[in-house]
């Protein structure tokens, strides 16, 4: 059987084209049998609701009268026959194989196609993997709104996606009439060979970068894990004499000016080896008294990339009374990293579970690290384009009264995939699994739902402050409505919760609220969900005030 990789979808891909049809070229129908019997033979069984091969299959031949709307399919119950029709007369007919035949149903749909494409010239137009692909589509489309079919071409590029990018660790930029390095990652290849942003790019393996553009240029620096590139760079890195010039009026003559001017015209070859490098997702800047750690995506190594930053924020002579977290505009990624960064912030216990009809769709994901911010009061941002892995991380912050969620309504994507290969070399995206917050609740459709709502405004904002500060939350029904909704959700339940404070784009007016949040710790014990009760709200209060420099 097919190994099934888990991934939380974060976003939708556009279908590829067709390839375009050769003339003279022969189907390949044996592909089309194998690609619908190991799609029917693994999806059935795994999706939200039961969906037998049967109506799979009669969905998929939909895809016919898509290339062709003479071509259509009919099933005679008495009979127990399925047909093919064009212009409403019979083609072929074949009896209906049994309802859990896999591969019957795909040889059923190999014969169906091979008479279509001998037909049909709209059909023969489409070639072998457009027919796949138009099937398929038509097929997966009834499902819901993120099980797809990605064409060979796609699946080879989300392969690598999910793998990791290969380079050098660089961003390139337009500069000075050529290009220059705009950054550069931390632990990367560069930054291991001491290239600094600003540096010239003059050549890349012996290839002149003048008159290129951007995408030849990062196509160069891109290639296989291992492989070594050559860059031809003009500045370097300071010397000694250089920093102390730093603070010399521009024009005045000395040693630290002349060691400078040749730094500045120096050329240099540095030869690199390429690796995975992952993107960096997570960025800390002081705010006053605030630790601020914005987090854009979750890839590979953001959840360590956190702790990290948290435990470096936490040091020094002027540690922070209050960090935030900003996860507005992320949308998503890779759902294990979410559950590390979580870990980050609470001691043990549930992050978020999934449940869907197969039972290696059902899994807990439980913290298992320590508060590496020492009961630091926390903030969470969020808006109307937090969605996915960001939103599974907000909810479990606020499910597990480590945090306040301050923003809008978010996308409320909750579902998971599972992947598989397919025999054309393409990939089965289909949703099996749909994700809980620790009390229960589906993130899908519903979204998190702020404890402190700021897209209606400052008035608003005002109103709940004031709330909060005098122990009751404005919100506190809506959430306490969202807390106890269980799968399914119907549509006009989850619009009645958002509307409570609907998503919108976010604004300065996050930060303030966050901040005002912890310069006031009774609102802020009086926002966190579940909210504290007796002593244990007056301590959480109490140790909020001693940590205040």
């Amino acid at each position: 059987m097919n190994t099934a990789c888990l991934l939380l979808l974060f976003f939708l891909l556009p279908h590829a084209a067709a390839e375009p049809f050769v003339p003279g070229q022969a189907l390949d129908q044996g592909l089309v049998v194998n690609v619908t019997a190991t799609t029917f033979a693994f999806v059935s069984p795994r999706t939200l609701t039961p969906e037998p091969i049967p109506r799979l299959a009669r969905w998929g031949l939909r895809g016919l009268t898509a290339l062709d709307a003479r071509l259509s399919t009919e099933t005679e119950d008495e009979t127990g026959t399925i047909a093919l029709l064009q212009d409403r007369q019979p083609l072929l007919s074949r009896p209906r194989p049994a309802a859990d035949d896999a591969m019957g149903w795909g040889l059923l749909f190999g014969q169906f196609v091979r008479t279509a494409w001998d037909s049909s010239d709209s059909v023969r137009r489409a070639g072998t993997q457009g027919i796949i692909r138009v099937c398929l589509n038509e097929m997966l489309t009834h499902l819901d709104p993120y099980s797809r079919y990605a064409p060979p071409g796609d699946a080879e590029r989300d392969r690598s996606r999910r793998a990791g990018r290969a380079g050098i660790g660089v961003t390139v930029a337009h500069g000075g009439g050529g290009f220059i390095i705009a950054g550069v990652t931390a632990d990367s290849p560069a930054a291991q060979a001491g290239i600094q942003s600003g540096e010239r790019i003059l050549a890349i393996d012996g290839q002149t970068a003048q008159g290129a553009d951007l995408a030849s240029l990062n196509a160069l620096l891109a290639g296989p894990v291992g492989t070594r590139v050559v860059l031809t760079l003009r500045g370097g890195s300071r010397t000694g004499s250089d920093d102390k010039a730093q603070g010399a009026p521009r024009g005045a003559r000395g040693p630290g000016n002349k060691d400078r001017s040749a730094a500045a015209t120096r050329v240099r070859d540095i030869p690199l080896v390429r690796a995975l490098v992952p993107p960096e997702t997570v960025s800390a800047s002081r705010l006053g008294p605030l630790l601020v750690l914005r987090v854009s995506s979750f890839s590979s190594d953001t959840g360590s990339r956190f702790a990290h930053e948290i435990t470096r924020g936490l040091g020094g002579a002027h540690p922070p009374k209050g960090l935030v977290v900003d996860l507005r505009g992320n949308r998503g990624g890779l759902l294990r990293q979410a559950v590390t960064a979580a870990g980050a912030l609470i001691a043990d216990g549930p992050v978020a579970n999934t449940a869907g009809r197969d039972p290696a769709a059902a899994h807990e994901f439980r913290a298992e690290g320590s508060d590496l911010a020492r009961a630091l009061p926390v903030v969470v941002l969020v808006d109307g384009h937090t969605a996915s892995a960001a939103e599974i991380l907000a909810a479990a912050l606020a499910d597990r009264g480590r945090a306040v969620v301050v923003g809008s309504s978010t996308l409320g994507k909750g579902l998971v995939q599972t992947i598989t290969p397919l025999p054309d070399g393409g990939e089965l995206l289909i949703t099996w699994s749909r994700v809980l917050a620790p009390l229960g609740w589906p993130i899908q459709g519903l979204g998190v739902l702020p404890q402190l709502c700021t897209s209606m405004g400052e008035e608003s904002v005002a109103r709940q402050q004031d709330e909060l500060a005098g122990g009751h939350s404005v919100m506190s029904r809506a959430i306490e409505q969202e807390r106890q909704a269980r799968p399914p959700v119907s549509p006009a339940l989850a619009l009645e919760i958002r509307n409570a404070c609907p998503a919108a784009e976010g604004s300065g007016l996050d930060l303030a609220t966050a901040r005002w949040l912890i310069d006031h710790p009774q609102a802020y014990v009086s926002a966190l969900i579940p909210p504290p009760l007796g002593a244990t709200a007056a301590a959480t209060t109490q140790n909020m005030t001693s940590a205040t420099p």
